[in-house]
């Protein structure tokens, strides 16, 4: 028998660090021999053409077996256990690697940018047998091995192979299919048996509590999107209407009389995409749908990066959901989270036993503020990895866009630190090099490899170029988050009417950089939470008012240049702040004053997506010019939006005050008609009803710097939208 004590105690102990160098079928001496291992096994034989072959128990050690067969044909192996009890199955030693040589190189360089082709758990038929191929990147490791049910849990049933100098470990697995639950058994770099690891590029997932990583087979989905995919890039163009409505997904509707479950995929595909569309919405955004263990989180400390959560359903359900978006000509954004990581036990953190993922100082490698881990940007395979999982989402999912979280924290080496808390970089500086040199990578390679799509950077400093092309030193995205607008507005519209004239500046002072990169202007979760209270609460006076100051509002931000994003419930002017555990509260659309907002965003989106002067020129300078900008004591604002030159004008005008402004005169761009679009004071909307009847007609009147200009009627805080009628 070619086979050592030592060695068989090896298996025995799951210490083989290349177990297809002892298990399976292997030549000595002019013979054929087949090892195996299986520790409830007393007998056992390798089933040979219709011929059983005995193999013979290692004496002294439970469970190894080593006999001769005629020939290497494909066998299977046959066990008995001690109660008489038998079983049949492939032996997966017998099966030759599935990763190939080109695969095999681009992993070792660290650029192979579809890992998840390779790495992950695949359904496949290999070399003639139906199974599952799985691949892992643990490049410290001594040994790691699958451990699933198929195996009892156990590893040393299952150790893989080491390819080379890929670090990536494989085997398959005959007989695992789709719906299987599996983990990752490591013995680390120092030898230490880690807690079991759920796939790091695992497609599917245990629902949470549970942390197992599940077998998904997400090949093979038919669209039915081709249309849209053929013309989206419309839809994300800077020249485009984008209004996104963003949704944390288990929680914009709760279905009571089940448990007061959220929606599945399947449901959220009809309720919520025929929501959006009636809304007027042009894309929805979701909170992360990365596989994630806590809640509490809304996903934005996720796990399985490569795993739309389960809590809604399966993979192909999540692409029911996309499918939907797109055959009602709704784009979808995600949100995606590569600035950190949990620190749960069976996730990223010391994968290998080694800081392989993240940095090993925690000056550079923690969080300070949520407790968790940072990617090492600067390791080849940790930014390779996160590039991929971009170019997943948007390719496997067709999603349309990306918008990516916390940017800033990413962009700092010093973000949230005191002195002497972070390195800085080689240049002694506090920029993260190489978080910004991912960044830029991603957006370059998203761009190229998936057309049409675009990306979006939560950021909240003044860091330079974040929306300017790679090419031009800047970050690349196609738009970023205007969060200086966000909190200077707010600010502003939540002071009492009589302090706002020494506030004028709040509402102008965006103007000032509004081109300096491609904006959205966003009302996120961020601003509903936490005790900031929902929109409506912030808002100053009685009831009444309230409501008045939100349309406003709503009304000021449509007219203002940039994309516009608004987080679910803010468009029904609930007055709770968002609950994670529970749904919007859409029973406060049975009162006016609610269903008035809610008309009015939907007016607000079709007038917006129907009027080329508010969105076509967005994120450029000659789409805009004040008309009245300096008026602190009426707290009244006016500007002009302007599109194409074929394209009507449109005059906004904001009163910002609980006082009717009569006879108001303001400048108008061109002389006749100019039809009243929206008036946030309408009755539809839970307003007065108070405005010019529908039109006014511009006199020669020189004012505000144009040769015409109207007398008007503003009611108290109110925002009137003027388009030009050329009929």
């Amino acid at each position: 028998m070619p086979l050592s004590y030592e060695t068989a105690e090896q298996i025995a102990a799951g210490a083989l660090g290349d177990p297809f160098a002892v298990l399976g079928p292997h030549e000595s001496g002019g013979d054929i021999w087949v090892t195996t291992y299986d520790p409830g096994a007393v007998a056992m034989s390798a089933l040979m053409n219709g011929d059983e072959h005995p193999l013979d128990a290692f004496e002294g050690v439970a469970g190894v077996f080593c006999g001769k067969v005629p020939h290497k044909s494909p066998y299977l192996l046959r066990g008995r256990n001690a109660a008489g009890e038998t079983w049949e199955n492939e032996d997966p030693y017998r099966f030759g690697p599935v990763i190939g040589e080109m695969d095999e190189y681009l992993l070792a360089e660290g650029t192979h940018q579809r890992i998840w082709q390779v790495l992950g758990a695949h359904v496949m038929e290999h070399e003639g047998v139906e199974g599952t191929h799985f691949a892992v990147w643990a490049p410290n490791a001594k040994r790691v091995s699958v451990v699933c049910d198929f195996n009892a849990w156990d590893g040393r049933r299952n150790p893989m192979r080491l390819r080379g100098q890929t670090g990536v470990w494989e085997i398959f697995l005959p007989g695992v299919g789709e719906g299987a639950v599996y983990k990752y058994e490591i013995i680390g770099a120092q030898g230490q048996l880690m807690a079991q690891k759920a796939d790091p590029v695992g497609f599917g997932a245990q629902h949470p509590p549970e942390t197992a990583s599940m077998v998904r087979d997400i090949s093979g989905y038919g669209w039915d999107d081709g249309k849209w995919m053929t013309s989206r890039e419309a839809a994300n163009a800077h020249d485009a209407p984008i209004s996104v409505y963003e949704v944390h997904l288990g929680s914009w509707k709760r279905v009571t009389d089940d448990g007061n479950r959220p929606l599945s995929y399947k449901e959220a595909a009809v309720e919520l995409v025929d929501y959006a569309k009636e809304m007027g919405f042009t894309h929805i955004e979701f909170l992360p749908v990365s596989e994630f263990p806590f809640d509490g989180s809304w996903g934005y400390q996720p796990i399985g990066l490569f795993a739309p959560t389960v809590r809604h359903g399966p993979p192909h359900e999540f692409r029911d959901l996309i499918d939907a978006a797109h055959q009602a000509g709704i784009g979808v954004i995600l949100d995606w989270v590569p600035g950190h990581f949990p620190t749960d036990v069976h996730g990223l953190a010391q994968f290998d036993g080694t800081a392989l993922y993240e940095h090993a100082d925690p000056r550079e490698g923690f969080h300070q503020d949520w407790n968790t881990l940072i990617y090492n940007y600067g390791r080849i395979e940790v930014a390779n990895f996160l590039i991929s999982n971009a170019l997943y989402w948007l390719e496997e999912y067709h999603i349309d866009g990306l918008r990516v979280d916390a940017v800033a924290s990413m962009l700092y080496r010093d973000y949230s630190r005191e002195e002497g808390q972070w390195i800085p970089n080689k240049d002694g500086g506090r920029e993260n090099y190489e978080a910004i040199a991912m960044l830029q990578r991603t957006n370059s390679i998203c761009y190229a490899e998936v057309p049409g799509i675009m990306t979006a950077a939560e950021e909240s400093t003044s860091f330079p170029g974040v929306s300017k092309p790679v090419d031009s030193g800047g970050l690349g995205f196609g738009f970023k988050w205007n969060m200086g607008w966000m909190n200077d507005t707010l600010d502003y519209i939540s002071r009492e009417p009589v302090h706002r004239k020494h506030h004028h500046h709040q509402m102008t002072f965006g103007i000032h950089y509004a081109f300096s990169e491609n904006f959205i202007l966003p009302i996120s979760h961020d601003e509903v939470v936490h005790g900031k209270g929902s929109m409506i609460a912030k808002m100053p006076g009685l009831e009444g008012e309230k409501f008045a100051n939100l349309r406003a509002y709503y009304g000021f931000m449509w007219g203002h240049p940039g994309k516009k994003l608004l987080f679910m419930g803010n468009e029904i002017a609930q007055w709770s702040e968002w609950n994670n555990n529970d749904q919007v509260d859409w029973k406060a659309t049975e009162y006016h004053t609610h269903a008035g907002v809610q008309r009015l965003v939907k007016d607000l989106n079709h007038l917006y997506r129907e009027t080329p002067a508010l969105y076509a020129k967005d994120c450029e300078p000659g789409g805009f010019e004040w008309l009245e900008a300096n008026d602190m004591d009426h707290s009244v604002y006016a500007w002009i939006r302007r599109g194409g030159p074929e394209d009507p004008e449109v005059v906004v005008i904001c009163n910002f005050t609980p006082m009717e402004r009569s006879a108001y005169r303001v400048g108008f761009p061109t002389p006749g008609t100019w039809r009243e679009a929206l008036n946030t004071d309408a009755g539809i909307y839970g307003g007065e009803g108070r405005g010019n009847l529908g039109s006014i007609q511009t006199e020669e009147k020189d004012w505000h710097g144009q040769d015409h200009s109207a007398a008007l009627t503003i009611p108290p805080l109110s925002t009137i939208i003027f388009v030009r009628d050329d009929a």
